[in-house]
């Protein structure tokens, strides 16, 4: 009960005092609306860099720079590893060509063959898959050069110089679906790593028995020169080049562009972080000097509530939750000072954004976090006036009446 009417008295104080409670608030929300400001900026900014990075599939691409050798072992150890998203292997780009016709085209168009399988980063999720022998997924360019969509059939084709004589032959594929213009800039074609190996096999003199191409047998087991690999995330992509060099495998990939930005992020965070703690310790001793002010103002009253029976703990509660008022009111506006500005400055940079991207941008949990640290900071700078007002003696009051 006397906790109860601590908080209420100094409720009412608060709010008697209205004009320099209010002082209190705009001298936190002039602290804390810029600092908002400021990391609203550092997080649309860096984000947005980030957020491109992650979601741009090439980012997290490694390509081999020279021929190798990789054997189905090599690739089962490499699939196994939890920073790999993705791997297939990869022809020799001299056979990773084929020929496309269609009956609604007139055109032959000359296509890459891209080895492709289940959960291919070029490839949107939704869209289907080739596997097998007879399926296939056409780049935007080249369904658009053969006129054709999901569902229609077109010719591929693939010639070869084999014992003295030139030979051609025919299959019939069908086109599973077509991919977005993003995910392959050139005329080409996703086909499951079989169909890829059959075109290989055919202009190396081997037969293909599933196609029915005569040729030589397949005598030792099989080895790639290259392979597709993507990385799990952006951050695993460092790690499994530095593996591969170990290997003696020369990978280019775009880790400089990602450590730039990781950098960035981290260096405009401390910067951030720093700028931070000076503004909220500063204020956190303004305040305190105020509420230590406030108490020696108001001790002949504080010296009478311990007169009538209110223990020192509970006068200690006094300046607590006046502070605690100032953090919460004090968010606030500083809430609506961010919004503003964010409003104001996202509005200016509309015409310069892809669409749906800010500039300034908080997500929620930035503003919970804000509301911890400022509550917080405002309850510690209370203690002082807590610790000021506990040594406070009844017989103080008794003196100045």
């Amino acid at each position: 009960m006397r906790l109860f009417k601590t908080l209420r008295l100094a409720s009412r104080d608060y709010t008697h005092e209205w004009q320099m409670s209010g002082c209190f608030v705009l001298a936190l929300a002039a602290v804390l609306g810029p600092m908002l400001v400021l990391f609203g900026l550092k997080f649309g900014v860096v984000g947005g860099m980030l957020n491109q990075l992650i979601e741009n599939p090439e980012n997290r691409e490694i390509r081999p720079i020279t021929s190798g050798r990789f054997d189905m072992d090599w690739f089962g150890n490499m699939q196994r590893r939890m920073d790999v998203a993705f791997l297939v292997p990869r022809t020799r780009s001299i056979a990773a060509t084929v020929e496309l016709d269609s009956a609604q085209s007139g055109r032959i168009v000359r296509a890459e063959l891209i080895p492709s399988a289940a959960g291919d980063p070029l490839l949107p999720p939704d869209l289907s898959v080739p596997d097998g022998l007879k399926e296939v997924v056409l780049s935007q360019g080249a369904a658009e050069k053969l006129k054709v969509k999901a569902g229609d059939r077109i010719d591929g084709s693939v010639s070869r110089h084999f014992e003295g004589r030139k030979e051609r032959e025919h299959v019939e594929l069908t086109v599973v679906d077509v991919a977005p213009p993003g995910a392959f800039g050139r005329d080409g074609v996703f086909a499951d790593v079989r169909l890829v190996e059959s075109f290989e096999n055919f202009l190396d003199g081997r037969a293909v028995p599933e196609l029915g191409w005569s040729g030589a047998r397949q005598e030792d087991a099989r080895t790639y020169p290259g392979f597709r690999l993507y990385a799990k995330s952006i951050y695993d992509v460092a790690n499994l080049k530095d593996d591969l060099t170990a290997q003696g495998i020369e990978v280019r990939t775009k880790a400089g562009d990602i450590d730039l930005v990781m950098r960035m992020d981290r260096n405009l965070s401390a910067i951030y972080w720093a700028i931070a703690i000076i503004g909220l310790f500063g204020f956190s001793l303004s305040l305190g000097a105020s509420l230590w002010a406030n108490v020696d103002r108001k001790r002949k009253e504080l010296s009478v509530l311990r007169l009538v029976g209110f223990r020192t703990g509970d006068i200690v509660w006094f300046p607590v939750t006046q502070a605690f008022y100032t953090g919460i009111l004090g968010w606030v506006l500083a809430i609506v000072i961010y919004f503003g500005a964010a409003y104001a400055i996202n509005g200016m940079l509309v015409d310069q954004l892809p669409a749906g991207q800010e500039v300034c941008i908080l997500l929620p949990q930035h503003y919970l976090l804000a509301l911890a640290l400022t509550v917080g900071a405002a309850v510690v700078a209370a203690a002082l006036a807590g610790w000021r007002s506990a040594r406070i003696e009844p017989s103080d009051g008794l003196r100045e009446i």
